[in-house]
């Protein structure tokens, strides 16, 4: 029996095309034109002349039962050294399984060119129900083949990371090693281009730093060995050894570069500064210190912002503030160079929010309030600036709706699921190994699934999910609130110090004199303006999507993914959520009203069914957190 997929035969042939074999023996007809063969239309439906390996294939019943009834033992293999049991198992045909078992077929037979067990070639063709079933009839998942594989070699070999899941969950070694020492995560960096057998296997805590016995390679090594760029950042933000050597001496960093794949090797290198492996002075050890870049990314902004404004302000001729210009940017340049990494794209927009909003209290309190001397705008100020920072705060670090399970929770999830025929990728986490609730997200980011997902925001530096986004919604309206009266207030300054010095003719002329008066304010009101603009921007479509179309940002954008919102060409999106948008801006700010409302309480991290029924809409009671099997 060749280890090829393509010689085994399935259901691609050209009786499958004149008929349709149900599991259960039964036959369906198709209807065939006028112009084909009455012969061929007979033969097609004649499978009585079918001998017992040809009615296991195709899952006749019947006639397999015939033939054992009149005396054929289901232990004898083929000429191929295969089993019936085996061939049952490798086209999923459960119900002959049971039956050729129940007849006495030895359940662990070795057989084929490979001396595979049934289990062996059900993980192969990748038939989970079939691994289960054999399983529960005792099949043992740690025998090795003739390539001296076992069963979760192979589920990770071919890429079958829910197969993967149940072996460990049924108490399989995640760090079992085959005949040659490669273990599942070697596999899986080697042969495997999705990440989802990897990410799945770390998270069961496979060992990194293994090495097999052949090469004395690690996983690290095997994925720099086949190139597979999905799988490396896994294995460094786990801690993989970028010094590790093998039998030759090579490092995985020697591989890369025998290979010249420039994108391993910056990314390796990057690892090594980052871990303080290639310092040779004390200036690179400045520059590689972790915590000296995050402060260099975080007070970047702020000192940009800052030294543009400044040279707007100075008295120095135009072409004196050019050449500040021009070395303000190569300052920049070079910090971006040596400073920023990977992380730049999470602090970044953070430290441009604090950076604005903390130069606009400088601006406020030494220039504009001493010449206004209102004090509506500073009761404004302080009652806006209240609002921003609570609402800030709990935005970036309460918890946003992380789906949480212990360990003994994800295996007995992974076992129920694949038990009950219910193991669906499309709802299964498996980085975080969890039943994913419904309208939840796996955040690439923060590498945590989120219930209620809507998107992860940079500008709070966390996900915005089912706890934390009306809190996201108070961030951008007091935002909004404080740039549009911080730029009231510069207007008003501009009237008492800047307006009657005004030119009184001339537009151009008298807004190159506003610019010349203060450019300070200036420079602070035409970014205040752009935030408001975005700011503005996102409140409203947030508004839109949660009072119009009970969607999150998530769901608006990948609506086709979810069967539940009914997306196609011919028809628009219906999201099953929707309670009309009195009700749906009712229940998302939990606005009780001294009792007027009914809010309808659902709890999205215990909700997994999308259906909503017509007497739902108010008294909706979820199954209690405590008390459902999925946490």
């Amino acid at each position: 029996m060749a280890d090829d997929e393509n010689n085994l035969p399935l259901l691609a042939s050209e009786e499958v095309n004149q008929v349709s074999l149900e599991e259960d023996g039964s036959v369906l007809t198709r209807q065939l034109s006028p112009q084909q063969d009455p012969e061929i239309r007979t033969a097609a439906f004649n499978t009585t002349r079918y001998d017992i390996i040809k009615a296991t294939q195709y899952g006749i019943i019947d006639r397999c039962k015939e033939i054992v009834e009149n005396g054929y033992d289901v232990r004898q293999p083929d000429a191929e050294n295969v089993t019936l049991l085996h061939w049952a198992a490798i086209n999923n045909r459960k119900e002959l399984v049971r039956y050729y078992l129940s007849k006495g077929a030895y359940i662990d037979q070795l057989g084929g060119d490979l001396m595979s067990t049934p289990l062996h070639w059900a993980t192969r063709q990748g038939h989970l129900q079939m691994v289960v079933l054999l399983m529960q009839y005792g099949a043992d998942p740690s025998l090795r083949d003739g390539e001296g594989c076992s069963p979760i070699h192979l589920a990770a070999q071919f890429a079958h990371t829910t197969i993967v899941a149940y072996l460990i969950a049924k108490g399989q070694d995640a760090n079992m090693p085959d005949r040659n020492g490669m273990t599942p995560l070697m596999w899986a960096c080697y042969r495997v281009v999705n990440p989802d057998p990897t990410r799945l296997l770390l998270t069961f805590n496979a060992d990194i730093h293994l090495r097999d016995r052949v090469h004395h390679n690690t996983a690290l090594h095997w994925a720099q060995v086949s190139s597979n760029h999905s799988v490396i950042q896994n294995l460094l933000n786990t801690g993989a050894n970028v010094d590790a050597t093998n039998d030759k001496g090579e490092t995985p960093l020697d591989i890369a570069i025998d290979k010249n794949n420039q994108w391993m090797v910056e990314k390796l290198q990057a690892t090594r500064r980052d871990r303080g492996l290639d310092h040779s002075n004390i200036l690179q050890r400045f520059i590689n210190d972790k915590k000296v870049r995050w402060s260099v990314m975080w007070f970047c902004p702020m000192f940009v912002l800052f030294g543009i404004g400044a040279i707007f302000q100075c008295g120095h001729p135009y072409w004196g503030k050019l050449l500040m210009f021009a070395c303000l940017g190569l300052i920049f340049h070079i910090t971006r160079k040596f400073f920023f990494d990977d992380r730049v794209m999470d602090i970044g927009p953070l430290a441009v929010f604090m950076g604005t909003i903390f130069l606009k209290y400088v601006t406020y309190i030494f220039w504009v309030w001493p010449v206004l001397r209102d004090v509506l705008s500073v009761f404004l100020v302080a009652g806006f600036s209240a609002g921003l920072w609570y609402n800030f705060y709990k935005s970036w670090k309460s918890d946003p709706g992380i789906v949480k399970a212990s360990r003994e929770q994800k295996f007995r999830t992974v076992v129920e699921l694949a038990e009950q025929d219910t193991f669906d990728l499309s709802w299964f986490c498996t980085t975080c190994i969890v039943k994913k609730p419904v309208r939840s997200k796996h955040c690439s980011s923060c590498n945590k699934c989120i219930a209620k997902f809507d998107h992860h925001c940079p500008w709070v530096g966390n996900c915005v999910g089912a706890l934390n986004h009306k809190y996201f919604m108070g961030y951008l309206f007091f935002m909004m609130g404080l740039l549009s009266v911080y730029m009231y207030c510069s207007m008003e300054y501009w009237n008492h110090t800047c307006i009657p010095y005004l030119p009184k003719h001339g537009i151009v002329a008298r807004l190159l004199s506003l610019a010349q008066c203060h450019p300070w304010t200036i420079w602070l009101f035409l970014n205040a303006a752009l935030h408001t603009i975005w700011v503005t921007a996102l409140l409203v479509c947030q508004l839109y999507q949660i009072a119009w179309l009970a969607m999150t940002t998530n769901e608006r954008i990948n609506c086709h993914r979810y069967q539940h919102f009914g997306a196609s060409r011919n028809s628009r999106a219906k999201s099953p959520f929707d309670r009309g948008v009195f009700r749906n801006l009712v229940d998302f700010f939990e606005l009780r009203c001294c009792g007027l409302c009914k809010l309808d309480r659902v709890d999205w991290l215990t909700r997994y069914d999308a259906e909503m029924k017509p007497s739902e809409p108010y008294g909706y009671q979820p199954v209690p957190r405590e008390n459902y099997q999925y946490v």
